[in-house]
């Protein structure tokens, strides 16, 4: 029978000859990753466990939210993780190495067609050779260094074939913004995307590593690309075992098939908030800026920064405009220092850092403060993701010629003048918010409680639970941080109640890996989340927590109140509203939610 590009590599590491959507299976992974910020919650749970490293060599630290080490929180975790690898064997690329996606593909532990998974929210970057990666949550990483395995439902697949010339204009960049320009952030949720097409063929590594990254932000579990000669070749060149690449079947079935004319795409900006809210270059152009990011697993390759270095030569950036630049991995900056791009960067007044994921997760360079407005290479811009001001995103080349100019331009529109803007700026007052205590509720197949509602699609990990709280491991202490982050619900821990539950809208939970996204509701006693649809990652995460998530896709308005109390049947679906009457159909828990849900949690 025929398979996709993604359900054979998952058919090929299960045991199993024919894999569909909807299919639950252990998959074995080859390579198994824990961040800096994560790695700390992933050692505690194998200790606390009594759990024990299956496989070392298959096993990786990657130090790369806080390359610096310059906070005292994440030094420690890191610390820690040093000490347990010692202990155990394991492999740890410290906080000189870069990003632990690309020293992946770049150091030879995947390869068309191999598996892995990490703390990283951006581990489908993989994608861009072919190959399987996920990012998941601090128990699943736990379990893979286990056991060497994670369960896995196989998603439904989309074919997307581009058709036409791509403008040379256009960048890796802009073809992921048209695409999140085209599908938004959740109308491609939960699938498996394959990209097909004479342009395609011809993208480099750097460019499908762009493209492939933004997957995420699409709500997308991957973005594969089918491996060319030249992918094979330099996977072949630093590979660590033998591969086959994996293509799909001739027939193979997808849910959905799109035809693209790439002719028709533009180069785009998103703008601060969303990355999927794009425009025109031409309808932000002289929008003055601040600050200027170049870097993070999006755009910190060679060939981005080359770009870049094409830009800054002999120009200088505006006055009181900050130019940070980061590297993606060390072995890219130390060719940038061999083609003198070091150089020409410093002489332009930029800062450039060592190779780490910077700005974008909080710990390095990159972070902006209340009312500064920034353009960043980085894939998200959400509120409060890269600081307290306002980020827009757009390609390299758009960033360099931005930071020249002072405003928001394109690299054939640089004046010869940098404009210098004087501007006041009003702090804009938080608005009153909500939330509760600590009261976990026994692990009933049928819940009653009083209803939050949210009316907000997309609420991602950095709303629900700010990155500036990840070295946190003690789940008491995180209630008090829960939509810490989310405009109207700051003050939410203060006013929800144990046993309340939360109905929301669709792709709740979007955004980074972390799993006190999660247990910041369980801290809180809070009894259930109900969404039209939910994040990956976070779905993952809540049933491994044994935490309640359901799915209600037709819940109107009028059938609720905030405030009423609802009866809601965990294994069979359906919710109650106690105050009207009035049912409502709700998916019931599947098997294996059902199990973990029953069992306390997957490592219970």
């Amino acid at each position: 029978m025929s398979m996709t590009l993604l359900e054979k590599i998952l058919a090929s590491h299960s045991g199993k000859d024919f894999l569909k959507p909807g299919d639950i299976a252990d998959i074995e992974i080859d390579c198994r990753v824990a961040r800096d910020f994560g790695g700390a919650n992933v050692v505690k749970n194998l200790n606390e466990n009594g759990l024990t490293v299956i496989d070392p060599d298959k096993t990786l630290f990657t130090f790369d939210c806080n390359p610096t080490g310059s906070d005292q929180k994440y030094a420690v975790n890191q610390h820690f993780c040093r000490l347990y690898a010692r202990e155990n064997g394991i492999r740890v690329y410290d906080i000189d190495a870069g990003i632990g996606t690309h020293i992946l593909i770049d150091q030879g532990y995947v390869n068309p067609g191999s598996t892995a998974v990490s703390t990283d929210s951006h581990a489908n970057i993989l994608g861009a050779i072919g190959a399987f990666g996920q990012g998941m949550g601090d128990m699943d990483i736990a379990a893979a260094w286990n056991k060497g395995k994670v369960w896995f439902k196989v998603p439904p697949s989309v074919k997307i074939n581009f058709n036409g010339v791509l403008p040379l204009i256009v960048t890796a960049k802009d073809v992921a913004l048209n695409l999140l320009r085209r599908f938004g952030a959740n109308s491609l949720l939960g699938y498996s995307i394959e990209l097909y097409g004479p342009s395609v063929d011809m993208m480099t590594l750097d460019e499908r590593i762009t493209i492939s990254s933004m997957a995420t932000e699409m709500g997308a579990i991957i973005i594969l690309f089918p491996p060319t000669l030249e992918i094979i070749s330099y996977c072949t060149a630093r590979t660590k075992s033998e591969f086959s690449p994996v293509y799909a079947d001739d027939g193979a079935s997808y849910e959905k098939i799109y035809n693209i004319d790439v002719s028709g795409f533009k180069p785009l900006v998103s703008l601060p908030g969303e990355p999927h809210n794009t425009a025109l270059i031409s309808e932000v152009a002289g929008k003055k800026i601040d600050s200027a990011f170049i870097g993070s697993c999006t755009n910190g390759r060679i060939e981005d920064l080359e770009a870049v270095a094409k830009i800054l030569v002999n120009r200088k950036t505006a006055p009181g405009v900050v130019l940070k630049i980061v590297p993606a991995t060390d072995m890219i900056w130390k060719e940038c220092m061999d083609k003198g791009f070091l150089d020409t960067f410093k002489k332009a007044g930029a800062l450039v850092s060592n190779a780490g994921c910077a700005g974008c997760a909080a710990g390095q360079v990159g972070q902006n403060g209340l009312g500064e407005v920034t353009i960043s290479t980085g894939n998200r811009n959400f509120s409060g993701k890269q600081g307290k001001g306002s980020v827009y995103l757009a390609s390299p080349a758009i960033v360099a010629a931005s930071a020249i100019a002072g405003f928001i331009t394109t690299p054939d529109e640089i004046p010869d003048e940098p404009e210098i803007f004087i501007q006041t700026r009003k702090q804009s007052g938080e608005n009153e918010l909500v939330n509760a205590k600590n009261d976990k509720s026994p692990k009933d197949n049928v819940i009653e409680g009083r209803i939050w509602l949210i009316n907000r699609d997309n609420i991602d990990t950095d709303m629900i639970f700010h990155n500036r709280y990840l070295s946190i491991t003690d789940i008491k202490e995180m209630g008090q941080y829960t939509f810490d982050n989310l405009e109207g619900f700051k003050k939410f821990s203060s006013y929800a109640q144990p046993g309340d539950i939360i109905i929301t809208g669709r792709n709740f939970g979007c955004g980074s890996s972390r799993q006190q996204a999660v247990d910041c509701f369980s801290s809180l006693g809070i009894k259930a989340i109900i969404a039209e649809s939910f994040g990956s990652i976070y779905e993952r995460n809540a049933i491994n927590a044994a935490f309640p998530i359901i799915i209600c896709k037709y819940l109107h308005e009028d059938q609720i109140l905030e405030g009423d109390r609802i009866r809601v049947d965990l294994k069979n679906g359906g919710i109650l509203n106690l105050r009207t009457g009035v049912k409502i159909d709700s998916e019931p828990f599947s098997d294996m939610q059902y199990e973990i849900y029953q069992r306390g949690g997957l490592l219970a």
